[in-house]
């Protein structure tokens, strides 16, 4: 069933809110763009950290989205996928609730790896499985498209799509990090991080939860 205005708009809301709330989530990296900048002593580290781990955000994100973007081209699957997809997000929140332990080997990522890091951050964390169900949302399409022609198109359409996702979540992360990092960096210090340090884990698994949930009620509901 075609989206309609307005269930797009709102999904692509969710693309940049989803972002934002990524952003302001010090486990994706945030924290470590403040450190460079203080141990380097440069105003350009700042930027140049935060571009590091943008750029491995944005390349967890199409390592999830982009596989889901071909097979969405099966559209006598689109509600099983779809349902799947918000399956597997709630089991990931599920797990992120039950285990509250960091994995170890984001530790001995170097500090100087930053986009490696933020790529292996994201995906540990299944910061990409949240963008699935509302990605699947807007990539909803009208089952009477057919034939081999109708699927390449609509695998083209896909593919953009994803990076466009990718790409708008990304942006919004990084602004929103980027802002909190920069007045901590500017004006409060690595001082204030470190006595304000605040932890989302619980919400973060509590939210993988909620969109898993939406996933499903959109698949069913046929938005």
């Amino acid at each position: 069933m075609p989206l309609d205005d307005t269930s797009l708009t709102a999904l692509w809301w969710a693309v940049i809110f989803s972002g934002i709330y990524h952003g302001i989530n010090p486990g994706m990296g945030w924290p470590l763009a403040v450190s460079a900048g203080l141990m380097e002593r440069k105003h350009l580290a700042l930027p140049k950290a935060l571009g590091m781990l943008a750029a491995g955000h944005l390349l967890a994100m199409l390592a999830i989205l982009l596989p889901f973007s071909v097979i969405t081209t099966l559209l006598i699957w689109e509600t099983g996928l779809r349902i799947g997809a918000g399956l597997i997000v709630i089991a990931m929140g599920v797990y992120l609730l039950i285990n509250r332990k960091h994995p170890k080997f984001l530790a001995r990522v170097h500090p100087t790896r930053l986009a490696l890091w933020s790529f292996l951050a994201a995906m540990a964390h299944g910061a990409g499985l949240m963008l699935v169900p509302i990605y699947l949302g807007i990539c909803a399409v009208d089952g009477g498209e057919v034939g081999h022609l109708a699927a390449s198109s609509l695998m083209s359409g896909n593919i953009i799509n994803a990076l466009f996702v990718a790409l708008v979540h990304t942006l919004a992360m990084t602004l929103a990090g980027g802002v909190i990092a920069t007045i901590i960096y500017f004006w409060l210090g690595l001082k204030f991080l470190s006595k304000t340090w605040f932890n989302l884990d619980a919400i973060w698994a509590l939210s993988l939860i909620l969109v898993g949930i939406f996933g499903i009620y959109s698949a069913h509901a046929g938005h």
